[in-house]
């Protein structure tokens, strides 16, 4: 992999979950450059600036890492940064590559990325859709994601809202379920704190053995409930009238409507 410099428009949350995941991968550091309008330092040996260079970015792997609102302030101060030899690394939700394409005519290879964050552990998923997924630099920018975990390449744009609720989302919803777990164990009483270790440790350890398997997770959940058991009573609960999969599949409708939204918004 050319080691391009990677810069970084804004560095939140989750662009600072990917420098953090990048950073536990050995990446070294003066790879990076980030801009933020604060000028708060990183972490050490990353430069950071509150201002955009004066100068082109050249050919750079440049990520936007702003809210999607800002999209249309700050555009037109990098617009003239970016050339043909620049890649726009997009982690905008809902502004999809015709929109960055006008915002940056000159790019040479637009990608857009959906991470989440875990991330910043490597043990993230990062959705990745490109204008020309053979096209220069492209495999830069998958190596470099593949550093964060699983990175898949999504053959449908229109899709990307649907990857962006489900696996950019997911770990907010997960987190949910793994509240309420524990406040079901101490409902019933158990000791708070207890209840909740003993809660993300069975999430933890469900998911890694998942990872795992070559089942799907729904005949995993049948192998541990025996006939009449305990399990199986609370597999009830859960699928009579397939509750829980009605209410995950409106908890995804909701975020990819929200997702689709922010597109027309940008689009404006």
């Amino acid at each position: 992999m050319s080691e391009l410099p990677i810069w970084l428009i804004g560095c939140g949350n989750m662009a600072g979950a990917m420098l953090a995941g990048w950073l536990v991968a050995d990446e070294p550091t003066d790879r990076f450059r980030i801009v933020r309008p604060s000028g708060v330092p990183f972490g050490s040996g990353i430069s950071v600036q509150s201002h955009l260079p004066q100068s082109g970015f050249g050919e750079a792997i440049v990520q936007i890492g702003f809210k999607p609102h800002m999209l249309a302030d700050i555009a037109p101060d990098m617009r003239s940064l970016v050339g043909p030899e620049t890649c726009i690394v997009s982690i905008l939700a809902g502004v999809e590559l015709a929109t960055l394409r006008e915002a940056f005519p000159d790019a040479g290879q637009i990608v857009r990325a959906m991470p989440n964050t875990p991330v910043a552990l490597g043990k993230g998923v990062v959705g990745l859709i490109a204008e020309d997924e053979q096209g220069e630099h492209a495999a830069d920018v998958a190596t470099l994601m593949a550093k964060l975990g699983l990175a898949e390449w999504i053959a449908d744009e229109r899709l990307f809202d649907v990857v962006t609720a489900l696996s950019g989302s997911g770990p907010a919803f997960v987190f949910r379920f793994m509240d309420a777990l524990a406040r079901g164990g101490e409902a019933l009483g158990l000791d708070p704190a207890q209840a909740l270790r003993m809660a993300v440790e069975t999430v933890r350890g469900a998911a890694e053995l998942a990872g795992q398997s070559d089942e799907r997770p729904a005949t995993l959940a049948d192998r541990v409930a025996s006939p009449g058991g305990s399990t199986r009573k609370g597999l009830d609960i859960l699928d009579d009238d397939e509750a829980l999969a009605k209410l995950v599949h409106a908890t995804l409708e909701a975020a990819t409507s929200r997702n689709r939204e922010m597109a027309e918004e940008a689009r404006r």
